[in-house]
């Protein structure tokens, strides 16, 4: 007798009506949603380089990286062998390639090293398209583009310090900057007491010969490898803006003590700690005491990549769910063919393709800020009306794309249990709910014009809109997440009408200003679903 592996009188069952790997896609080019967006916003001319983005991000290559680099997660190496401080994170292999290959497509850079119109959009999109390869590359990859418009404040370390952060190179090793070829910048701003207010910032500086000293504690310093990094000190005139060196030009460890690495729900790829500055040698990053000021132009980038990257994260959710239900038989019928699915997955369509219009419409209005008034005025306000709602829809949208596959989902070897715990990180990451829409309140108080701007930019392509808009909230504290939610809604709305397929846009349209269900699933039994499904990735829906 041959053994119980192989002999058929012992066998159990045999593996059927599950769905083959998503895997081998292309993730730019089955997006006809993002094609459309890049076109209407000025990017097209990157359409070559966001298919190549796009096929790493379907490959198996990337999907087995990213699973191990969440597997096999940072680990802390505060001394090394003979008992010297070091202050090191020893990273997978796989988080190296994944990083070597994010700053090869230019996600840490585009927005700059490309002048023409439509560099920051294209950029964005590259987000887009990381997000859902891997989120955890995307704080390095943000940060070190954010922060030149941090260091524009500082024309020397700009100076010294551009060519090296825009390089499409990728160098780990912990050297001094000014012996290596490329370099990634990170921030350190948070502390205990104070979270989202910096002005309860302790940490003191303390002016030296050659720049300052500062001294103090930083709750979360993300990326804490990084060659560079911006953080928040106290001065005789405030608090004040410094970029620190990872490592002193001497190669010894900048003053600082890494205390422990945060464990984290999510984005688990990425090192996240806690930090002690002992000493730190750092320079003055813009005016003394206008700190905050100077580093929220450097949150005001990342807050428009928060939104872009909880968009890319719904599209890979919806898309595993799409996947699922197109393979899977339940009750003998495919889950697609089923109405009731059908109704929950064009439902998650609505939503994904309304995040992905939101997103980089505030990607543009940043992008044609320095050329024209009205959409810098729109911009202030369009970014963190992006990024609260789009990041408020994330988990919802990764919950009920948990659900469409069941069991299947809800296992740690399943990229959607690793989306479910991703989701809320946007969200949190450069103030959470509250503090978003309280920035809007103030955008909108501080510019007189910007209420006049939006009703241009919102009304007159639908009655529904025009009436949401005579609905909105009193933009009062109480009211402003509502005020929020009402804003983006309408946004979402008025660009789907404008640039989208009218069964999308019009079905958005009547169950988000008209009223609908409270969950996902409950869209009117008229709409044309064929029509829906079919939008998300160019092909049949079933």
């Amino acid at each position: 007798m041959s053994g119980y592996a192989t002999d058929e009188a012992y066998a159990t069952h045999e593996v059927r009506n599950q769905p083959p790997e998503r895997v081998g896609f292309n993730a730019f080019r089955t997006d006809p949603a993002l094609g459309a967006a890049v076109e209407v916003f000025g990017a097209g001319w990157a359409r070559e380089r966001l298919h190549e983005a796009g096929g790493l991000v379907g490959s198996a290559q990337v999907q087995t990286l990213a699973r191990d680099a969440n597997r096999f997660t940072p680990e802390l190496q505060t001394h090394d062998r003979f008992g010297h401080r070091i202050d090191w994170v020893e990273f997978h292999p796989a988080w190296h390639e994944l990083m070597g290959m994010v700053r090869r497509t230019g996600l840490h850079a585009l927005g700059w090293t490309e002048t023409r119109p439509g560099a920051h959009v294209a950029r964005a999109a590259l987000a887009y398209l990381w997000a859902q390869g891997e989120a955890g590359v995307g704080c390095p990859a943000v940060m070190t583009f954010a922060s030149l418009a941090a260091l524009r404040h500082a024309p020397a370390l700009l100076a010294a310090y551009e060519a090296k952060i825009l390089s499409p190179d990728y160098d780990p090793r912990p050297l001094p900057p000014a012996q290596k070829q490329a370099l990634g910048v990170a921030m350190a701003m948070t502390e205990k007491q104070g979270g989202s207010d910096l002005r309860q910032t302790e940490t003191v500086a303390v002016a030296a010969a050659d720049g300052y000293r500062l001294t103090g504690h930083k709750w979360f310093f993300s990326v804490p490898t990084s060659d560079l990094f911006l953080t928040l000190a106290r001065t005789q005139g405030g608090i004040s803006c410094f970029l620190a060196q990872g490592w002193r030009d001497d190669g010894s460890r900048n003053f600082l003590q890494l205390q422990r690495l945060k464990d984290k729900c999510g984005n688990r790829s990425n090192a996240s700690s806690e930090v002690e500055f002992r000493g730190l040698e750092a320079q003055l990053v813009g005016a003394e005491g206008r700190g905050i000021a100077t580093i929220l132009e450097m949150a005001h980038l990342t807050r428009i990549e928060c939104a872009v990257a909880s968009a890319g994260l719904i599209r890979q959710a919806v898309a595993e769910a799409m996947h699922h239900a197109r393979h899977r038989v339940a009750f003998q019928r495919r889950l697609i063919e089923q109405p009731l699915m059908r109704n929950v997955l064009a439902d998650l369509v609505l939503e994904s393709e309304a995040a992905l219009w939101l997103s980089l419409r505030a990607a543009a209005a940043l992008d044609a800020s320095a050329r024209d008034e009205k959409e810098r005025v729109l911009s202030r306000i369009l970014a963190p009306v992006a990024k609260y709602w789009v990041c408020k829809r994330a988990p919802a949208v990764a919950a009920e794309a948990l659900e469409c596959l069941g069991g299947n989902g809800y296992v740690e070897e399943h990229v959607l249990a690793r989306l479910y715990r991703d989701a809320p990180l946007n969200g949190l990451w450069e103030g959470s709910g509250n503090v978003i829409c309280l920035d809007v309140l103030r955008a909108l108080q501080r510019t007189p014009e910007a209420v006049s701007l939006l009703r241009q930019e919102l009304g007159r392509v639908h009655p529904l809109i025009d009436a949401w808009l005579l609905r909105m909230p009193a933009p009062t504290e109480q009211n402003a997440r509502g005020l929020t939610e009402a804003l983006a809604q309408a946004c979402a709305a008025s660009l789907l009408c404008r640039h989208a397929p009218s069964p999308i846009a019009e079905a958005f349209v009547q169950t988000r200003l008209a009223g609908g269900g409270r969950h996902f699933g409950a869209l009117p039994a008229e709409l044309p679903f064929e029509d829906i499904l079919c939008r998300f990735s160019g092909a049949a829906a079933a």
